[in-house]
């Protein structure tokens, strides 16, 4: 059967949403993207369902990124890029444990797609009884449970490693560097889609995703572009620099001008701009590589995030799959200079990032798309039965290791309450 474009207005979109979601969970791939109405400079992601494999991508060994080149063919793909696969780019190897061991590169394209703006939906499909189909779909309350969490590092090793990292600055071999740890349990019990909306309650971004592939699923509540392309234009905004809110408006606005005003988060979030810069221009028209917004400051529910929007005009003779490549890893999730920093972070991780900080996203068949950073995300396994969570933070000389596990706890606040809310969470260091 052709597929077809039919448009639907919601009487009630959250009702909607729910019913799509758990009527996609009968299919081996699903995606939903979500602003979640978040005011954000070049706008979050479009909200977007994504129900079914029609194609999945299999990369070849080697380059993969001329392996999603060649699978895109003018459809819609729907997907994410892991942090290692820098190894297809440069001359590292990742060989740390990998508990749920995602794969490094997953793209499909759709059997169904639902395209949302405001209160209406459109449908692009071969089925024209989808909309019905979801709508008749029973909603049912569903209760997950999981494991207390337990650390992939105690505070002590993590507090020693930074020490150490701190050293190799000190003696030139790095100026910053983003050092990660990893938390992980057992699931009891779990239902993914239902998990996913209570994260985006309890933590609304505008780069949210939730991803099934098969028995794995990936549940993010990113506040982080990696980059996006409209036409010509690229954009990318990376975050360094974090505070949590406060318990007051009063509390709120001091801890939002301590932010904008300390010396160090200026300075990681400066040296990120700087390597972005440095990423863009190798794809981007001479001169066009302009930063939009410098320290910007913008609030979301448990932090305040030091922000900053670069952007370019791709190369003509570049396609935008270079794009991607060039940029990638994120600047943010890595340090500078870039290789040294990726060489450092398998030395000092314990744990293999996986599908962790890389991107999530989308691309659309005239090659515009949007990803995002793939942090503050919960990854399931539930043939495995075992959940992990990572978070980090970025070294540097004037780093405080102390002060940095701190801020580990603060960015993993969302998904610890999700997982206390499910049951108990107890953190076992």
């Amino acid at each position: 059967m052709l597929r077809q474009q039919t448009e639907h207005t919601l009487v009630t979109k959250q009702l909607f949403i729910e019913q799509a979601l758990q009527w996609a969970d009968q299919f081996s791939h699903v995606a939903y993207y979500h602003h979640n109405d978040i005011p954000y400079p070049h706008k979050g992601f479009q909200e977007i369902i994504a129900i079914g494999c029609e194609q999945e991508l299999n990369p070849l060994p080697g380059d993969r990124f001329e392996s999603l080149r060649a699978f895109h063919q003018n459809d819609w793909l729907f997907g994410y890029l892991g942090y290692d696969l820098k190894n297809d780019t440069e001359a590292i190897e990742s060989n740390n444990p990998d508990l749920l061991d995602f794969p490094e590169m997953a793209f499909f394209k759709a059997r169904h797609i639902l395209f949302f703006d405001g209160n209406k939906v459109t449908i692009d499909s071969d089925d024209e009884t989808v909309f019905e189909k979801i709508i008749s779909t029973p909603l049912s309350h569903q209760e997950s449970s999981f494991s207390p969490v337990k650390a992939s590092m105690t505070r002590d090793t993590y507090l020693d490693i930074t020490q150490k990292l701190r050293m190799h600055i000190e003696e030139g071999d790095c100026y910053e560097i983003n050092f990660c740890q990893e938390f992980h349990g057992d699931i009891i019990e779990a239902h993914p889609a239902t998990l996913f909306l209570e994260l985006s309650r309890i933590s609304p971004k505008p780069f949210a995703s939730f991803q099934k592939w098969n028995s794995q699923y990936i549940l993010s509540a990113s506040p982080e572009r990696f980059m996006k392309k409209t036409g010509t234009e690229l954009i990318s905004q990376p975050i360094k620099g974090t505070r949590p809110r406060g318990s007051s408006a009063a509390e709120d606005k001091r801890l939002a001008h301590e932010l904008r005003h300390d010396e160090k988060e200026l300075a990681e979030n400066m040296m990120i701009v700087d390597l972005v810069r440095n990423d863009l221009a190798r794809s981007s028209q001479p001169g066009s590589v302009k930063v939009e917004e410098l320290f910007g400051i913008y609030q979301f529910e448990q932090v305040f995030q030091m922000i900053s929007t670069v952007r370019s005009e791709l190369r003509s003779d570049h396609h935008f799959i270079d794009a991607i490549k060039n940029a990638f890893p994120m600047g943010s999730m890595t340090g500078a200079p870039k290789v040294k920093v990726m060489e450092l972070i398998e030395q000092y991780e314990n744990t293999k990032r996986g599908a962790f900080s890389g991107a999530a996203g989308y691309i659309s068949p005239d090659g515009d798309f949007d990803f995002n950073v793939m942090i503050r995300s919960l990854f399931l396994d539930l043939q495995k039965r075992l959940y992990s969570f990572q978070v980090g933070s970025a070294i540097t000389y004037d780093a405080i290791p102390e002060n940095e596990y701190d801020e580990c706890l603060v960015k993993a606040k969302a998904i610890m309450q999700l997982l206390s809310a499910s049951d108990q969470c107890t953190l076992l260091l």
